[in-house]
């Protein structure tokens, strides 16, 4: 059984809509797969719907963009209950505050590169969970940038002088809104330092006091060396392991399956959750999963 428990559709930053996430998936051979966008639910019934039709199982999942001491953290949540009213009330905080740095970031811009609000909105579909990424893309439209990487290496970057932060939950918040609502939350690319800035194992350890219960090992931004320090500490610590794609269409390189999760981590995190949502149910495919 193939297994890929971190992918994003146009309901957050992907470049496909989540039936399409769940297509390649499909044509890439695996089995279940989770639909993870940031800080939103919107997409799991068309996923689930998906999942339905050609015989994959979808995971409900969400990745929630956190801040620890100014280190951007990000925590993967799957089977929560979309209306659990404190979790969610976190996510619209998160929404509304990424919104109004993007809109910041492109009007600080415009003199140097022409780029308008209305060029970045026309790469945002529906009510997606607007970032930087559609920046990037307004930009590669534009002729500014050749792609998504240059525009983060450069204008987009935390250096640049068109940087805004947003406001973001702490990790331990959310993981005990995760936990609250009957969701499972696993640590993101834990030890991605090419990304930036990481949290240390003392981090780590408080997230587990928090009700944490795993972290992604296997994943691209992930040397040798930084995964098996990380089994290392998932081991001292009582954590399960994952490993994922953290998949994003054309929108990055990465490829359905290029590091999956073993079916038994699966079958232990789905017996961890509060069973508030069933990823196999018909019934909330056909559209009774509440968006966010």
């Amino acid at each position: 059984m193939r297994i890929d428990l971190h992918t994003h559709s146009t309901a957050s930053d992907g470049t496909e809509p989540p039936s399409g996430v769940v297509e390649s998936a499909a044509r890439a051979g695996l089995d279940v797969v989770a639909l993870t966008d940031h800080d939103t639910t919107s997409g799991w019934a068309e996923a689930l719907r998906a999942g339905e039709r050609l015989g994959v199982r979808v995971v409900p999942g969400m990745e929630v963009s956190c801040l620890a001491h100014g280190v951007s953290v990000h925590l993967l949540s799957y089977w929560h209950d979309p209306a659990q009213a404190a979790l969610e009330g976190m996510l619209d905080a998160s929404r509304t505050s990424r919104r109004t740095r993007a809109r910041t970031m492109v009007e600080r811009m415009t003199a140097d590169t022409g780029l308008r609000w209305e060029d970045v909105l026309a790469h945002v579909h529906g009510q997606a969970t607007i970032g930087r990424p559609h920046i990037a893309d307004a930009l590669v439209a534009a002729g500014v940038v050749a792609d998504r990487d240059e525009a983060f290496a450069t204008l987009l970057s935390g250096r640049s002088p068109y940087f805004v932060p947003h406001t973001a939950p702490d990790p331990l918040e959310a993981i005990t809104l995760v936990r609250a609502a009957g969701g499972v939350p696993v640590l993101a690319h834990p030890a991605a330092s090419k990304r930036g800035s990481c949290v240390g194992d003392a981090e780590v350890e408080e997230m587990v006091a928090a009700g944490l219960v795993g972290l992604e090992v296997d994943h691209r931004d992930h040397s040798d060396a930084e995964r098996r320090h990380l089994r290392a500490l998932a081991r001292s610590l009582g954590l399960l392991v994952t490993g994922s794609s953290d998949y994003h269409g054309t929108g990055k390189r990465n490829l359905l399956g290029e590091n999956t999760t073993d079916p038994d981590v699966l079958q232990e995190l789905r017996s961890r959750s509060g069973g508030a949502v069933r990823a196999e149910s018909a019934d909330r495919a056909a559209g009774e999963v509440p968006g966010s």
